[in-house]
């Protein structure tokens, strides 16, 4: 896995460095998650690693491919995977998985640790997401 891919652009290392450790270590593990997806994906391509709203963001390279991923903190504490709250990407996640994740509406999956976090399933969401356009304008 990428847990530790070097992160290319300071300002969002310098990001990841202000984190806390309990919520920095989970981050990037996703962050992690979404470059093996993006991988693994054909299709999504190379991934931009840049900051919006202040937040760590994943999109792919390739324009009309996806929508942008954004990791970081909630208000109400803890850790999230934001996407596009105009996007149904959180929505169709949470359709699947009623009861397996805490939801903030249609912008975020919400985690307290490491412990409420099931890869399999959130690579499910992390692809529907890098390929959200492919399969809404054909």
């Amino acid at each position: 896995m990428s847990d530790m891919a070097e992160i290319s652009d300071p300002a969002v290392a310098a990001v990841y460095d202000c984190f806390p450790s309990e919520v920095r270590a989970p981050l990037l593990h996703l962050r992690g998650l979404i470059l093996d997806v993006a991988a693994a994906t054909p299709e999504v391509g190379p991934i931009v690693e840049t900051l919006k709203w202040g937040q760590p963001a994943y999109r792919a390279h390739k324009t009309k491919t996806g929508t942008t991923l954004r990791l970081g903190q909630p208000k109400g504490g803890g850790f999230a995977l934001f996407a596009h709250c105009q996007t149904s990407v959180i929505g169709d996640f949470r359709a699947l998985f009623p009861d397996d994740f805490a939801y903030d509406g249609n912008r975020a999956v919400l985690f307290r640790d490491r412990a409420d976090m099931d890869d399999d399933k959130l690579r499910l969401l992390i692809l529907a997401s890098l390929t959200y356009h492919l399969r809404h304008t054909k």
